[in-house]
């Protein structure tokens, strides 16, 4: 007969770090959860398969792949003198391995269209005390380093930082699956060179040239995959239908939705419900991808103008036409292009902004006010990457950028 345990060192074969060993008993629990188990219907980069069509991959790869770069973080500070005990390794890589549980269809797309008030870091931890719960109280830990409130801070940087394993994963992995080549990292080498001074996270300075790359990699990816005009255009028809199907349920009309979806639709939910209502949650985690883009599909066909525009556009991947520039586009053009698309549609003026959307995009690769990257030099002195770096470009990452944007329906380019 096995032993129990042998049971519980499951492999997985990741196509980006080759094999990804679960390590332990726990762990392998909380993976086989069905919320867990759920993130593998969420798409990690959401609509973006509709510019590069290989991002298909999903929250459950990259929580998977978060927890592998966690496991070789904490051999490498280990092996450099740094006690961290068998307890503390399992809650980080618990910690990282939930740190993405709180998001909803489409990730970021929708994060504050289907709830109100409350993000997906929060989310995660409803969904960690409830799992706390329910495993007689094992992850205390795991919530306590997620809540920064665990008293090895560098534990916390490890998941939630300028450098933490959330970010190393992603960029590595979105690099992989849309095969843009600028986004590749030396993830293995950023993580060898990690040490810990003062109880903070620093980067031993022969690594430094490792971290400018990461910087700029972070820029070029945001531009060219995360905030690439047509992923923008895409996400923000999702949007617009999703509002405009809220509009009409609280209306009385009903609308094709899963059981889920429609308690969405139809209530206004916010943080409060989510703390005191369990149900709340036990509904969210019912929600995926699968079930916002059945009912697209089927509203394609509805009565009402918006909605079925809206939905056959994402359908067919007929999108929107997008603008960017870095000034707020003038007032009389914006309205122009509302009174051409209530004329294309038959619309009133409160129909026209589902079809004329504008917005803000904003971009910093580095931000040191909220946690710096400290590069350590041979004498353990700290400094922070923009001063230490002797490419002149990684302080100027670190400033911000902000583009303005309009979308409306290509055939009125047209008219």
């Amino acid at each position: 007969m096995n032993h129990p345990l042998l049971n519980k060192r499951k492999i997985f074969n990741d196509p980006v770090y080759g094999f990804i060993t679960i390590p332990g008993e726990l762990i392998f629990d909380v993976v086989e959860h069905s919320w867990f188990q759920r993130l593998r219907r969420i798409r990690q980069l959401g609509l973006t398969s509709m510019v590069y069509p290989g991002a298909l991959h999903t929250r459950f790869h990259h929580a998977l792949g978060a927890m592998h770069l966690m496991h070789l973080a904490i051999e490498t500070l280990r092996a450099k003198g740094f006690q961290i005990t068998s307890e503390e390794s399992e809650g980080v890589m618990l910690a990282i391995l939930l740190h993405d549980m709180g998001h909803g269809p489409f990730s970021h797309a929708l994060e504050h269209c289907l709830v109100h008030g409350i993000d997906h870091e929060k989310l995660s931890d409803l969904f960690m005390n409830r799992l706390n719960q329910q495993f007689e109280g094992r992850l205390n830990t795991c919530i306590e380093i997620f809540n920064d409130r665990y008293p090895k801070k560098f534990l916390h940087q490890l998941v939630s930082g300028q450098l933490d394993m959330d970010r190393l994963d992603y960029l590595t992995r979105d690099s992989f699956f849309t095969g843009v080549s600028e986004g590749v990292i030396s993830t293995h080498r950023i993580i060898k060179m990690l040490t810990v001074v003062n109880d903070a996270l620093a980067v031993e300075a022969k690594g430094i040239y490792s971290i400018e790359n990461f910087i700029v990699a972070r820029r070029l990816m945001y531009w060219q995959v995360y905030f690439h005009k047509t992923v923008v255009a895409a996400e923000y028809m999702l949007i617009s239908l999703l509002n405009r199907a809220r509009h009409l349920s609280k209306l009385g009309h009903t609308l094709f939705a899963t059981p889920a979806l429609a308690f969405f639709l139809t209530h206004e939910v916010d943080a409060q419900q989510f703390a005191n209502d369990p149900e709340v949650l036990d509904k969210f985690a019912a929600m995926d991808d699968y079930d916002v883009f059945t009912s697209i599909k089927i509203w394609a066909n509805h009565p009402d103008t918006v909605l079925a525009e809206l939905s056959k556009g994402l359908v067919d991947r007929n999108l929107f036409h997008i603008d960017l520039q870095e000034n707020p586009f003038d007032e009389s053009w914006v309205e122009q292009l509302k009174s051409l698309v209530s004329a294309e549609y038959k619309l009133t003026t409160d129909g026209t902004e589902y079809f004329v959307i504008r917005g803000i995009i904003t971009n910093n690769a580095y931000n040191p006010e909220s946690d710096k990257i400290n590069i350590m030099d041979k004498q353990g002195q700290l400094e922070d990457i923009a001063e230490a770096s002797d490419q002149l470009n990684i302080a100027v990452l670190s400033t911000l950028v902000s583009k303005h944007f309009l979308c409306y329906p290509k055939k009125i380019q047209t008219i």
